[in-house]
């Protein structure tokens, strides 16, 4: 049982060492430990050797490596290692020997790191770790005396969805092992020390103009809130000067051991939220209180919005959003890598009382005209989007709700092609205003002989005539009580009208009749 803890406390170790700066470990972590530690005892304990090195070359001095002298303190070793790390990460450094090199500094510092190692090289040089740098223990080339035991653990990345947030179990345990992991001398394992955070995005509803939505709007200023990087602690949510201390419940292990029904159990640690370390109240930041960030809610951005926006659209400003909720030490800040979230931008465009999208690219127009335009066609007036005035013609016949094109006069697709607009007839229909225009609705009907439509006049009989006479005396009394008189010009103008109609009409016929004749 003790050594089945000492695996376990090994491993939470090497675990803070990778996520120093999160704020939980996951439980299930320890579930995995444990049942890993079921199995050590059937392993020899040789292959446990805590001083194996990952190089399986020739052993170099780790002072020497980091360029540190061997009164360094650990801070000072930390913070050459990190600064070296970085340079010659695989990752960043193309160079052919950089991954050589990025192995020594990783070799080097697991032994100053650990105050154990460090004094037996201190003391024994190379001969404390096998005589040049074994390969660890009993595992043979892989480093891991586990070999592929943890193979099945090696795919949790954070892009997976892992609860461990891209930590290797393979790489782990290898580490807590004195193994390299995965056998290539712990590339993958220094991969995973690099985090990543992002901010949370923040959305942002806008109202647009038609206008603006069709042919787009640029110097737009967007105002919201974001969380930004304490001023002050410049986002490491301590004072000035101050560090962590190790956890007093757990003593730095990250887990609290207790017995149930005669198990031994062991349970992320409540007080530091299984990190090992915490934060003491009196070193939180005073303006952040510790958490390391600070709401703006007075922040400006100034944007183009693209052509072709429809009501519901968001448009995505990347990098501009808040900043991740967390406060990283100033000593980890070189492993981790914060970068803020995405603004979206959700359009609501104002209703026009004229125009409409289709189709996304097509501007509808309804235009009503009167049924004798419709009926004998004519020309008429469009406003456009732009504010200006084109007129069209009517085609004879034109029907209720029939549309017609104008090319190139939508939406805009490119810079130098546009959508097209649509002109939608609406006939109006009129109830006669003056008895003028019930009379030549009347002549109408009677003309294209419509036997549906009501009609009060009378064929022009020596009967009817008197008839005619008779409803016209009263439909004039019933107009001068309500409906819209006729002026003597108007009376007129529609005399002459109809006289001279009837003089063409008469005139075709003639024409019609002595054509027929001259074709006998």
């Amino acid at each position: 049982m003790a050594f089945q803890q000492g695996v376990l406390s090994r491993c939470s170790g090497v675990l803070r060492h990778h996520v120093g700066h999160s704020r939980h470990i996951n439980n299930i972590l320890y579930r995995h430990a444990i049942a890993f530690a079921s199995i050590a005892p059937r392993i020899p304990k040789s292959s446990f050797h805590t001083s194996a090195i990952r190089n399986n070359e020739a052993f170099k001095d780790p002072y020497d490596t980091l360029g540190l002298k061997k009164s360094a303190t650990g801070a000072e070793i930390k913070k050459a290692y990190y600064k070296l790390a970085k340079k010659y990460h695989p990752d960043i450094n193309k160079e052919p020997d950089a991954e050589k090199k990025f192995h020594d500094l990783q070799n080097a510092y697991e032994i100053l790191s650990d105050e154990t190692k460090r004094q037996q090289y201190d003391q024994f040089g190379p001969a404390a770790f096998g005589g040049g740098g074994a390969a660890g223990g009993a595992s043979g080339g892989s480093g891991s005396p586990f070999g592929s035991q943890f193979h099945d653990f090696s795919g949790f990345t954070s892009a997976g969805g892992s609860p461990f947030g891209g930590i290797n179990f393979e790489d782990l345990f290898g580490a807590a092992f004195g193994g390299g992991g995965r056998g290539s001398g712990g590339a993958s394992r220094s991969s995973s020390m690099f985090r990543q955070y992002r901010g949370d995005p923040i959305e942002i509803v806008h109202k647009v103009s038609f206008k603006d939505a069709v042919f787009g709007s640029k110097n737009v200023q967007l105002r919201f809130s974001a969380l930004d990087p304490c001023s002050t602690c410049s986002g490491t949510g301590m004072k000035p000067n101050t560090h962590k201390v190790s956890c007093s419940t757990c003593h730095g292990t990250g887990t609290t051991v207790h017995i149930r029904g005669g198990f031994q159990m062991m349970s992320t640690c409540p007080t530091c939220n299984g990190e090992g370390t915490m934060k003491r109240p009196q070193d939180n930041c005073t303006k952040c209180h510790g958490e390391g960030v600070q709401v703006n809610r007075a922040k400006t951005i100034t944007v183009d919005l693209p052509h072709g926006l429809q009501d519901g659209d968001v448009v995505r400003i990347p990098g501009q959003g808040s900043y991740p909720d967390i406060a990283v030490e100033a000593d980890l800040k070189d492993s981790v890598k914060l970068s803020r979230g995405d603004i979206l931008v959700r359009i609501r465009v104002d209703k026009d009382p004229n125009f409409s999208i289709k189709n996304k690219y097509d501007i509808w127009y309804d235009k009503e005209i009167p049924i004798t335009t419709a009926a004998l066609g004519g020309t008429v007036t469009i406003p456009t989007v732009e504010g200006q005035k084109i007129r069209i013609k009517v085609a004879p016949g034109t029907q209720y709700n029939q549309v017609i094109s104008i090319p190139n006069m939508g939406v805009p697709k490119t810079s130098t092609i546009r959508g097209d607009m649509k002109v939608q007839y609406k006939i109006v229909v009129k109830k006669p205003q003056s008895l003028a225009e019930k009379c030549l609705w009347e002549a109408l009907a009677d003309v294209t002989n419509d036997d549906m439509a009501k009609k009060t006049m009378q064929p022009g009989t020596a009967a009817g005539t008197a008839i005619n006479e008779e409803i016209l005396k009263k439909q004039k009394q019933e107009e001068e009580k309500h409906a819209k008189k006729d002026d003597d010009n108007t009376l007129k103008r529609l005399e002459n009208f109809i006289t001279n109609t009837f003089r063409k009409i008469k005139g075709e016929q003639k024409k019609i009749k002595l054509h027929a004749i001259s074709c006998r």
